[in-house]
């Protein structure tokens, strides 16, 4: 570990876009300022919208506060070694980014069954949704996302910091991934990337198969809504979760359940800028353009700003929280 320490890696980044750094900068600004604008608004209609005070959007919430950071731990980063020119990146820097990053992404899986978990009950027990979906059982699954997402990711994270590197320190990824980590150790590291693939089985598929399970479920029981009108409504409230889910999920699985992670290629990387730059920011257009209920608390917002702006009122005031 105290030898490590002193290790600099290099990220190689996309050495292919060199010649065209100025554009990919500009690309990767803009993306990132959308993702962070619009998870801030849905954080902020939730927040503000007494019709979003509800376990679905409270959870909504807590999911665009933390993508906001799950993209601010590797894109800042990225955009300025784009400009520097200079791809380094300290030890410690990076087995942090490598924790808080993934730690964030695990708590993301998390939240996102809960999500489901939240559908499932509005829908296919909704006489004891309300007595279920209480504030303190809500506040406690948004707690135990976030802790079980920091505390899943540390006992990996401890490991890759005591192992020992020896040259060359050349991470063919542009952020410290888990394997390309591991590539570069000179011990033997078998038993890492096997608990690596057991804690990504325990992590990503299980989730994922519940997440299913739940949605075969809510989609029998819409099926079985005689009113059009209802289905409609039940399919609008499940529709943004479930693409989300197919979404990030997809790359996630490519990435990471398999027995033995395949060599950093331009191909994985691509994956990689997909679940990191673009399914963030598809994120807040998927929910606020499907959603009807934000679609409902955006225009209320706009109408609300722009009265009290012409009556010379400020425009927020304190609301108290209840779902």
């Amino acid at each position: 570990m105290n030898q490590s320490v002193q290790v600099e890696f290099i990220l190689l980044g996309f050495p292919s876009i060199r010649d065209r750094w100025i554009i990919v900068f500009l690309l990767i600004l803009a993306i990132y300022c959308f993702t962070v604008i619009g998870n801030l608004v849905i954080i902020m209609l939730v927040w503000t919208d007494l019709h979003l005070h509800t376990p679905m959007y409270f959870f909504l919430g807590n999911f665009s506060f933390m993508e906001i950071w799950y993209t601010t731990v590797i894109i800042p980063k990225t955009m300025a070694n784009i400009v520097t020119d200079m791809e380094t990146i300290q030890f410690a820097a990076c087995i942090i980014q490598y924790y808080v990053f993934f730690s964030l992404g695990t708590t993301e899986i998390f939240l996102l069954s809960c999500m489901a978990f939240d559908r499932y009950l509005a829908i296919c027990n909704p006489l004891r949704y309300s007595t279920i979906m209480r504030n303190g059982v809500c506040l406690r699954l948004s707690l135990s996302c976030w802790l079980g997402g920091f505390l899943c990711l540390m006992p990996p994270a401890v490991l890759i910091a005591h192992l020992k590197f020896c040259g060359p320190y050349i991470i063919n990824h542009f952020f410290c991934d888990g394997p390309s980590l591991l590539r570069l150790s000179c011990i033997d590291t078998y038993l890492i990337e096997l608990f690596h693939f057991i804690l990504a089985l325990i992590v990503i598929l299980l989730p994922f198969l519940l997440i299913l399970i739940s949605y075969i479920f809510i989609i029998s029981t819409i099926l079985r809504i005689p009113s059009g009108t209802g289905r409609n409504k039940a399919f609008s409230t499940c529709s943004s979760h479930l693409i989300v889910v197919l979404i990030f999920y997809g790359s996630l699985i490519f990435m990471y359940v398999r027995p033995k992670p395949i060599n950093a290629s331009e191909m994985n990387k691509a994956v990689a800028v997909f679940y990191t730059l673009v399914t963030p920011m598809l994120n807040p257009l998927i929910y606020c353009f499907r959603n009807t209920e934000v679609k409902k608390a955006m225009k209320m917002q706009c109408t609300k700003h722009v009265a009290l702006k012409e009556d010379g009122c400020p425009v927020f005031s304190a609301i108290e929280y209840n779902f």
